[in-house]
């Protein structure tokens, strides 16, 4: 079903008013994998003409689209769910070649996404407005009634990252659609294939023409000109917070839903169940190479239970699967590109100067980096403080609860923490104090169950995501009012 998105010479087309096309200039992005530098695909360099009638196209068809039932809506989603699984496999090989997850989260993705996708369509079937009568408000009469009920925004512009394509993407795409607005798709480039072969599932499963289009193209030529285009009225963003605050800075009067970097901490304290600690902190940090916005990227541990908990670590470490995935279900693989590699073992080598302990790993082969732990970091280094995106976790020592928050609001960021303890009331004490838009008991960070609320504070994001939460984000109220006859 996916051929024709594509050309004999692997150049990707576009998805615009129901039509894949080649862009207005012929210049293409080559779409390397990470894993052996093969060439994928290459991906149309669109232009500011080319946004500028994907934009139109947009506007024009969401106007009929706002006027399809909610129930005619949920059919189209229904099948965009069971699309997705009929054709995991071959989204899964995509998605290892492009971004260099290992095939079973490759799976786990899509059919995360399959379910995201029915519940949202589940979700919006059963939302419901609001009548509210005028003389509950004091000096009013009950002649008046407001008629109350949700609105689409328009045309929702979804940027998606690169490390997870399809439910990233997707997780924009399907309640903006239930919203009733159009959709522009702007997928990162490492992730544009899987992000065009899912917008050909949406279209296969019935999304009519212009009401879901993509955009592929590099961000430093078109990126501010999408993002402060006449045409968008809402923009849905996943990625770096530098990025993320730069749209923030040049976009005016548009809402914005954005979830950004994090430095999540996990902090363990003198009662915590070890196994259990050190467990969810390996996969918390070490899965997909820590390439994920809710991994573990430090752990503030006091001081009486930290030698104990290093030596866990440590073992559990050893018996992490690293390599290929092309050969093996790895946790820790190549990172997306060089650049990231050499941003990680800048923080390894300014840990290693400044004193901190190397327990294991620091070793890279390419962009293959080993999972890597460092014991008695201390907070004049940047790795306590910046984010790798990468496998290199840092202990921080502390010598109580009350320095781990410290230390932990200290951060610019707020997306997530994990407080590891055995007493409700310290685990109580320690999420109200924390500055962060989620607080896992005895438990990794992590994204989902995702109807949830998900949701970060200071640089870590605008808004709140999760099913109901992105409908409603997505739309917007509008009164009705009813005005009696006084009797």
């Amino acid at each position: 079903m996916f051929n024709y998105i594509k050309d004999e010479n692997r150049g990707f087309k576009n998805l615009m008013n129901g039509e894949w096309i080649d862009g207005i200039s012929s210049n293409l992005i080559d779409v390397n994998s990470p894993l052996d530098n093969s060439l994928l695909g290459r991906v149309p360099a669109m232009t500011k003409e080319d946004v500028d009638l994907v934009m139109k196209t947009a506007k024009d068809a969401q106007k009929k689209w706002n006027s399809v039932t909610i129930s005619k809506r949920a059919e189209i989603l229904y099948k965009s769910a069971e699309l997705l699984l009929e054709n995991i496999d071959e989204l899964a090989e995509v998605m290892m070649m492009e971004i260099a997850k290992d095939r079973k989260s490759c799976k786990s993705e899509i059919s995360r996404t399959a379910d995201f996708i029915k519940f949202t369509a589940d979700t919006a079937k059963n939302l419901t407005g609001e009548s509210i009568p005028g003389d509950s408000f004091p000096g009013f009469k009950n002649n008046k009634i407001s008629i109350v009920k949700r609105e689409p925004i328009g045309v929702v512009l979804a940027i998606s990252p690169f490390n997870y394509p399809i439910n990233l993407a997707a997780s924009k795409i399907a309640p903006a659609l239930m919203a009733g607005n159009s959709v522009v798709l702007k997928p990162s480039t490492q992730g544009s294939l899987s992000g065009l072969h899912l917008a050909r599932i949406f279209q296969q499963a019935g999304v009519p023409s212009g009401v879901l289009n993509t955009i592929t193209g590099r961000s430093s030529e078109i990126g501010d000109y999408i993002t402060t285009h006449k045409g968008i009225n809402f923009i849905n963003f996943t990625g770096s917070t530098e990025v993320g605050k730069r749209i923030s800075k040049i976009t005016s009067m548009v809402p914005l839903l954005m979830e950004l970097g994090g430095k999540d901490a996990a902090i363990v304290l003198e009662d915590a169940d070890l196994e259990l600690t050190a467990n969810n902190i390996i996969a918390g940090a070490y899965s997909y190479s820590g390439q994920r916005c809710t991994a573990v990227k430090r752990v503030l541990v006091v001081d009486k239970l930290a030698d104990e908990l290093v030596k866990k670590l440590k073992e559990k470490i050893e018996k992490i699967t690293v390599g290929n995935p092309l050969e093996a279900d790895a946790d820790v693989v190549p990172l997306i590109s060089s650049k990231a590699a050499d941003f990680v073992c800048e923080l390894i080598e300014d840990a290693r100067e400044k004193g901190a302990d190397l327990v294991i790993g620091g070793n890279r082969e390419g962009n293959l980096i080993y999972p890597t732990l460092f014991d008695n970091v201390t907070t004049d280094m940047r790795l306590a403080w910046e984010e790798p995106f990468g496998p290199v976790l840092p202990i921080i020592r502390v010598k109580d609860m009350d320095e781990a928050i410290e230390i932990a609001n200290r951060s610019e960021y707020g997306l997530q923490s994990s407080i590891f303890t055995e007493n409700i009331d310290n685990a109580f004490y320690v999420a109200d104090k924390l500055e962060v838009g989620t607080v896992q008991v005895n438990n990794k960070t992590e994204r989902g169950p995702d109807h949830f609320p998900f949701l970060g504070v200071k640089s870590s994001g605008m808004g709140t995501q999760g099913i109901r939460y992105s409908i409603e984000s997505m739309s917007r109220p509008k009164a009705t009012v009813i005005n009696l006859r006084e009797r």
